[in-house]
């Protein structure tokens, strides 16, 4: 292991001796401050996320103030981690919430921002320090990051980015000072971070991304359902793990809903992303636009019918696609990260089930009806981390935030969060 990243986590490890301590109000008070940081300068962040990875700056904005939003959630939030008592014969009768120690983060390209944040904030309000291992083309957000944080007034060693490639993450992770790890990212990624934290009895939390349904009924509606299925599919050219990537048609609603949603979908026209009226620009990089176009033409190779054509018209640049897909076409077994739909037929709300979870994923799905009967028999039935009833999916701090089957494990978001990288100390007897 290089010195740097030796002596940098042995700085995260003494900082975490000192920072377990620091009570909880105190900690929210940085957070808070560094919330306001973040939204008072939101631009100028905005255009470091551009400029790394091509998203319309004023989606980069956006998510930049919804950081903001999160960190002030934290910051006015219950302290869930008091010492617990419980009902018994004991004198000592309670539950400590202890936090593991520095906790690696390995972070993804798509929100260089949002993603780390969303960790980071409830693992350092618990007590731990960080360390980021962010994508190598966000380096300058995970600076930015830790200068926000600094600037604040968080000690030294309580966040720190890592510039490193992912051949690294091994030798970290397996370092003895750090004591769990984040990852976002895909499953090939997860399954080994997971693999290497298992052989050393340290705890992961994992985000592996989706393929979202996006159910609709004829009693949905059709309107609405087509906006926000565009933008659902579309924000961030696509490349984000809660996209709706499968748009399930009641058969009942294809003549009528197709050509309102291509109509929604046209709209979305390349532009520079620093124009902040562009609504679509580039991928991260060219050799994800390269899989995609391998992922639409294997698609088409195994029966799928082109609805509006996926046109490339630069090295990272879309016309956005639209396919036909029906079962047994192997694409619906992979995640599409980027601007590429499948529309998908089904004759009732069974087979608009047993369509939706026949996938490796289940992250977050939305189904679209005013059917009280029909929202509750997918909100029992969907394999999923979220169901959401009439809108599109949108991660929300009030609320806990994971997946389930191949899309991962454990809870981001939400008062939960505060407790994924905590033990549990029972203290009981007289």
């Amino acid at each position: 292991m290089e010195q740097l990243i030796e002596n940098k986590l042995i700085k995260a490890d003494k900082a975490f001796s000192v920072w377990r301590k620091v009570p909880f109000e105190e900690r929210q008070k940085l957070i808070a401050k560094a919330a306001g940081i973040l939204k008072n300068n939101s631009e100028k962040f905005g255009r470091i996320i551009t400029t790394e990875m091509n998203k319309p700056i004023s989606e980069s904005i956006a998510e930049v103030e919804k950081c903001a939003l999160m960190m002030n959630y934290y910051a006015d939030a219950e302290n869930i981690l008091k010492p617990e008592k419980v009902e018994s014969e004991f004198a000592y009768s309670e539950v400590h919430y202890v936090p593991k120690g520095v906790i690696l983060g390995v972070m993804p390209w798509n929100f260089p921002f949002w993603q780390v944040l969303r960790f980071a904030i409830p693992a350092i309000l618990a007590g731990n320090t960080v360390v980021l291992k962010h994508a190598s083309i966000c380096f300058g957000s995970g600076n930015a990051i830790e200068e926000v944080l600094l600037e604040s007034g968080f000690p030294e060693g309580i966040f720190q980015n890592l510039e490193v490639g992912h051949k690294a993450v091994k030798e970290i992770l397996e370092h003895d000072t750090v004591k769990g790890v984040s990852l976002t990212g895909s499953g090939k990624a997860g399954g080994e971070v997971a693999s290497i934290a298992g052989l050393n009895i340290k705890k992961s939390l994992l985000e592996l991304g989706g393929s979202d349904a996006f159910i609709i009924f004829e009693d949905g509606d059709l309107e609405a359902a087509a906006k926000a299925g565009a933008k659902s599919r579309l924000q961030n050219c696509g490349q984000t793990c809660t996209a709706a990537k499968r748009f399930i048609l009641d058969e009942k609603i294809e003549d009528k809903f197709l050509p309102v949603f291509i109509e929604e979908y046209k709209k979305y026209e390349i532009g520079d992303p620093f124009n902040k009226e562009t609504k679509l620009a580039g991928m991260a990089r060219p050799d994800l636009a390269d899989e995609l176009e391998a992922q639409f033409n294997r698609a088409l190779e195994n029966g799928a019918e082109i609805i509006l054509p996926l046109e490339r018209v630069s090295e990272n640049e879309f016309k956005p696609g639209l396919i036909r897909v029906k079962e047994g076409n192997p694409i619906l077994k992979e995640e599409l990260f980027g601007p590429l739909g499948m529309v998908m037929i089904a004759k009732n709300a069974e087979e608009a089930l047993q369509i939706a979870n026949d996938i490796p994923f289940g992250l977050s799905n939305s189904v679209w009806t005013q059917n009280k009967e029909r929202q509750l028999f997918f909100i029992e039935n969907l394999e999923s981390g979220t169901v959401n009833i009439n809108r599109m999916t949108s991660s929300d701090p009030r609320f806990p935030f994971g997946g389930s089957k191949a899309s991962g494990y454990g809870t981001e978001l939400s008062l939960l969060a505060l407790k994924e990288f905590v033990t549990a100390k029972t203290i009981v007897g007289n």
